[in-house]
């Protein structure tokens, strides 16, 4: 059974747009023009639901107050919010009432897609869904001008040996593992750091700035250790 897909959203043409782009992909997808109608299909049926795309300004009852009352439910199913704000206030109170993710419109569809699969790997307790299997640690990688032996830990940059810290190799080593998927600031504090995910810290943001400086031909624009807007990183031999 394919991953089944609830879009909120009131704006009938980017609504209808979206679902017929998930369903290109494979996805069952129902659309929901507003937010009581999404509450009665969640209510009747959470558990057939994988992730929710749900819109911020919606009629009547706001894509924060749908949000929060699916959470106050107990329910942790995956949320990506869409919202035309970019304030950061905005983003961050989508946050507080339990939104996984929250992507600013107008938006690119690769990047939907991708923070779709990345959420799917949040879904719980479906024999349906896709789980993220773990790939035994590279022992090697070679990038750009980057040659790494993770096993004995000799670094070399355009053929010039480069130190560089066991957490810094470490966190190369994930996505050099895990290269092109999305990889969120919560999966590398767990895989990585062997923290919480749920802890807030900056903490990956300043290694994966210390990492650029190392691997990158010019860190403010990388080609291989990649941004990808309120969702993570990607790695890109």
């Amino acid at each position: 059974m394919s991953n089944h897909i609830l879009i909120v959203e009131d704006e009938e043409h980017l609504g209808v747009g979206i679902k017929y782009n998930l369903e290109a992909e494979g996805y069952r997808v129902t659309w929901a023009g507003d937010g009581p109608t999404a509450l009665k299909r969640i209510e009747h049926d959470a558990a057939s639901i994988d992730a929710i795309v749900l819109d911020l300004m919606l009629p009547g009852m706001s894509g924060y107050a749908v949000c929060e009352t699916i959470r106050a439910r107990g329910l942790s199913i995956p949320i990506l919010m869409l919202s035309a704000r970019t304030l950061t206030e905005d983003r961050t109170r989508g946050f507080n009432v339990g939104a996984n993710q929250y992507m600013s419109k107008p938006f690119e569809l690769d990047e939907l897609l991708s923070r779709i699969k990345n959420l799917l790997n949040l879904s719980p307790g479906r024999d349906a869904a896709p789980r993220r299997v773990k790939s035994e640690p590279l022992e090697q990688t070679e990038f750009g001008r980057v040659h790494v032996n993770f096993v004995t830990h000799e670094v070399m940059i355009a053929g010039e040996p480069v130190k560089m810290t066991p957490k810094e190799l470490r966190l190369l080593q994930y996505f050099a593992t895990n290269p092109g998927r999305v990889i969120t600031r919560q999966e590398l504090l767990s895989e990585v750091w062997e923290m919480s995910g749920n802890l807030q810290t900056r903490a990956v943001d300043q290694f994966i700035v210390r990492l650029r400086k190392i691997v990158e031909e010019n860190p403010s624009q990388p080609k291989h250790i990649l941004t990808i807007r309120d969702a993570g990183y990607r790695f890109v031999a």
